[in-house]
């Protein structure tokens, strides 16, 4: 019972966040959602922060799970880390909460906001970086540093995908492989 309670607060808070946002998002609204009085929420959870934090944390699983369904054992890294991460950046699109999430940050700026947008960031790099030291491991690609390498393999990725929108034609998922290939792994790749 208690955790039919729980999953019914996380879904009322992801729905209100979705819709209002984090800073316009009350505990009452909260409650009012969820069809319980305001205190059971904090039975739960300790203040807004935290059951912020719950479903960001959430949301970060679901993105790793999502990517590692695209991972096949079978492929070259190039492909599979192409795959994660366009895996990864269409959850983020597709995903209301997510969505406006990365809007808020940028719009408004709220710290909680912006500390969990980097929460979700970091995630995705650390997530890549395991992938990186397999590779390395494996001898896929060259020895680099794993924690960097990830994070450029990200920016890269939302450059093409999000910020050359801003004055160009969408690439098409092709084209972003082809561009990730030549500008990422042309000059990782131990073979010449």
């Amino acid at each position: 019972m208690n955790a039919d309670r729980r999953q019914q607060i996380v879904e009322a808070a992801t729905k209100s966040f979705t819709l209002f946002g984090y800073k316009a998002t009350t505990m009452d609204q909260v409650a009012k959602l969820a069809n319980v009085g305001k205190g059971t929420i904090y039975n739960f959870f300790k203040n807004k922060e935290e059951l912020f934090k719950e479903i960001v944390n959430t949301s970060i699983l679901e993105m790793k799970h999502a990517a590692e369904k695209v991972i096949s054992d079978d492929r070259p890294f190039h492909e599979n880390v192409h795959a994660a991460l366009y895996e990864i950046l269409e959850f983020r699109m597709n995903h209301q909460f997510t969505i406006k999430l990365f809007q808020e940050e940028k719009e408004i700026g709220t710290k909680a906001v912006a500390d969990m947008a980097k929460e979700m960031e970091n995630a995705i790099v650390t997530y890549i970086k395991d992938k990186v030291e397999a590779a390395v491991k494996k001898g896929e690609i060259a020895p680099c540093d794993p924690e960097l390498t990830a994070f450029l393999m990200l920016k890269m990725y939302i450059a093409l995908i999000f910020d050359w929108e801003l004055n160009h034609e969408p690439l098409e998922k092709e084209e972003i492989a082809k561009l990730f290939q030549l500008y990422i792994f042309k000059g990782l790749s131990k073979v010449r």
